[in-house]
Order: structure tokens, then sequence, then C-alpha cells
């Protein structure tokens, strides 16, 4: 499919792995980390007052160093805001007012998460980003990955790249997943399967008839982490699943590309989904994968549930479960961070099956977790010390985040375990890594 993708994106009949080609770019996606970068590289190779080369193909969303009085981290925000007003840049999700989130109606949350929801992510299309976690538009049918700021500050003048293309990596999921399995857990089996180098500058292609049952959330998930085993993109086929979704995000025409029957893949990976059990990664790399019940023995120090890779309303839903199941207080500190502001109002306003009508905030509140903070991608890179929930001591947390390399959430000796909302929110009852068997059955 990507090679399809690429070669239309390049104006060619068809493409092979490994040819070297310039594409033309859908959507250019950058946020607050990379942005001035970028900015700075635009300038300095087109000119102080050249123009971007279409202001309604660029995407700006400030959502990783936000609630923070770091004053570098404000003034990266501030850079963004110049230049869309500059450029006359049409997407642009500000946030001025930091005491609020809810008063600045741009203001979307994290990028991964907002593209989808803001109607950017197409099927047939081709999104850049300048964050690696920007594969998880894949989940659309679409090429989506992450490039460089020199990369970025090229695309912002021209609309084109310079790609290779990459080989294709077939995943087979198929069989019933078993109500104690998220798709958390479908992403950890195959990191822990390939390692984090098994699919360097590949394309990840997921199929099966597991993968055509999951929601678009779900897709995202799968799609999010592809780059932890080193992939260039992963992919999923539009279906009527992903038309659905799109019926009210977009007007913009699109054209789903299909991967042939007679399709070649480098290597073929299959999974029945049904024998699998609950997952986590533990320090210090995504592909050191253990089942849950293994490190029942693993004292914890806090749960965080949220950020791109776990922090959607499915992602809540699913932990509040498992506190609603158990009805009992968590022993750890909790945090909880939304994704995407859509994703805030939602655990306030969207009552959890088998509830008798409660919400998940209210759940949350009775078990004794933090209060649902500003969507943002808060401590998943804890860069400013006053990150939210940020670990600014060695301590050992148990997070839905996609990466656990040493400081990554903060202090460089910190442990973080990763695993789906599920495997978190059990051990926010225990205080130890548990399987949340224990709580769902």
């Amino acid at each position: 499919m990507t090679e399809k993708i690429l070669a239309r994106a390049s104006e060619k009949p068809q493409l092979s792995p490994g040819e070297n080609i310039w594409i033309n770019v859908d959507t250019l996606m950058t946020h607050d980390v990379f942005g001035p970068g970028s900015i700075g590289i635009f300038k300095r190779e087109f000119g102080e007052n050249a123009k971007v080369w279409d202001r309604e193909k660029v995407v700006i969303i400030p959502d990783h160093y936000i609630f923070t009085t770091d004053e570098r981290a404000n003034r990266n925000v501030d850079i963004l805001r110049d230049f869309c007003l500059e450029q006359n840049i049409k997407y642009f999700y500000d946030i001025k007012d930091l005491s609020d989130f809810k008063v600045n109606p741009d203001y979307k949350g994290v990028c991964h998460v907002a593209l989808a929801q803001e109607g950017h992510c197409r099927p047939g299309e081709v999104l850049l980003g300048t964050d690696s976690h920007t594969c998880t538009a894949g989940a659309f049918g679409q090429f989506a990955t992450g490039i460089g700021n020199t990369d970025a500050g090229f695309v912002l003048g021209t609309g084109k790249l310079l790609l290779k293309v990459p080989p294709t990596l077939l995943f087979v999921m198929d069989g019933e997943m078993p109500d104690y399995l998220l798709v958390k857990d479908l992403i950890l089996q195959i990191i822990g399967e390939i390692s984090v180098s098994g699919a360097t500058y590949k394309s990840m292609e997921f199929v099966g008839t597991t993968v055509e049952s999951l929601n678009m959330e779900e897709r995202m998930t799968l799609c999010n982490m592809v780059v932890e085993a080193g992939g260039k993109n992963g992919v999923v086929s539009a279906d009527s699943t992903t038309f659905k979704y799109l019926e009210d995000k977009t007007s913009v025409p699109y054209e789903p590309v299909y991967s042939d029957e007679q399709a070649r893949f480098l290597s073929e990976y299959r999974f029945d989904i049904s024998k699998l059990e609950p997952l986590v990664a533990k320090p210090h790399s995504p592909d050191n994968r253990a089942l849950a019940r293994e490190c029942k023995d693993v004292k914890i120090d806090r749960v965080f549930i949220g950020y791109c890779t776990g922090g959607k309303t499915e992602d809540f839903m699913a932990a509040a479960k498992v506190f609603l199941n158990s009805d009992k207080k968590v022993k750890v500190p909790t945090f909880l961070v939304p994704a995407a502001q859509k994703s805030w109002m939602d655990l306030f306003s969207i009552p959890v099956p088998g509830s008798g009508g409660k919400t998940c905030s209210q759940i949350f509140e009775e078990a004794g977790c933090d209060t649902p903070a500003n969507p943002s991608c808060s401590a998943c890179m804890g860069r400013p010390k006053d990150t939210y929930a940020r670990m600014n001591k060695p301590m050992v947390c148990l997070s839905t985040a996609n990466r656990n390399f040493p400081g990554r959430m903060g202090h460089k000796e910190g442990q973080i375990y990763l695993a789906s909302p599920y495997t978190a929110a059990a051990p926010a009852l225990t205080g130890y890594v548990t399987d949340p068997r224990e709580f769902l059955h």
C-alpha cells in the first residue's frame, strides 16, 4: 500500500523499494518543539519574506511544553504564533490563556490525536510531521511519517520532499481479541517479537480480522508505536470504519489506496490474538516485553494514563472499567492526562457502560485518582521541571505512553513500564504490576 501511495504522490505509475523519489506533500504538521527550528531553516534558505508553498496545507499545533512557566518553552509558542500571523496559516491551533485551556477554543491538545479529530488525516494522502509519532495517522490508510527540521523547512518552501521507498513488512492479526486485552498489548507483542530495530526504515502494514474489528482510536494506537520498532510508517487499509469516522471531520475529497492481492512483502508475521496475554514493556526499552503476571513483584510508585498512545476516550473508558469493577481506592498516585480537548470533555460527559450512568471523571474521583489534567503531552516528554506529573526524582512509573528510555519522563534514573490502560489501572489499585484479569473477571 505504501508503494502505491508514494507512486501517486510522485506521479509515477509504480515504484519499488529502494527507489529515491520526489513526492508532493498533502499536509505538513509541526508543533512547539520543532516548529521554531523548521521556521528558522525555511527563512534562512528561502528568505525572510518568503511565503509557504500552501497556507492551507500547513498545520501547526502547540502541544508539548504548554502548561509551564519555562520562558523558552513559552517563547516557542510565541514564535509559532508570529509565523502563522505572518503567513496567514489557516490551521493554527493556538493557546493564549494557560490558566484555563477551555477558554481557548482553537487549542486542541496532542497533535497526533488533534490531526485526526480535526479532519487532517485522509486515506491515500501523504502527511509529514516534525514528530516521530506522526506515523499514528497511518491508521487512516495514508503515508504518514516523522521528518526533521531541515526537511520540514524545505517542505514549507516547496511542498515536496525526497524520500526513499521503504520495503513493507506484513503483520496478519486474526482471532477474536479477549476482553482483557487492548490494542496496546498487540503492538507491544509485535515490538517484542521483532525488536526496536526490526522494522528499521520499513513500512509496517497491518491486516487480518482482528485489525478489521478495531475502531479508529484503536488503529491509531497500533500505528502510533511502529516507530518504536524502527518503522518508517505504519498503515491500515481504509474501510467503512474509516469512512464513517471521517464523515463529519472533513469535506476534502480523498481516494483510498489498497494493496494488490499479488503484492510482495519483505517478510510476513502472523499472530493469533486470542492466545495473547496482557503485556508490559520493562525498562528501558519498548521491546523489553514481559507478561504482566510475570512482573507481579515489581512495586510501582505511580501510574500515568494518557498521552497520544493511551489518552484517547477509548483508553479512559477502559481504565474506568477496571476501577469500576474493583470498587477500590488507588494505592499510588494516579495521573490522568487526556490527549485532546475533546477527550477531556468526554471524560465528564459520556457514561461508562455498566456504570449506572457514571462518567469516567466520576469513577476516577471515587477511586482516588488525580483530577484529569489539561490535555497535552505532559510528562511523556518530561522536559520543563514544572511539567505536570514529571518524574523529578528516581521512581518507578507504569505508563500508557510509547517510550520508556532513561530520562524520558524526567529523571534519568526513573524506571518506566509501558502497558495498556487496563494494565495501568490494575497496578494503581495494588501498588504492584498486576494482570488486569484480576479485576476484569
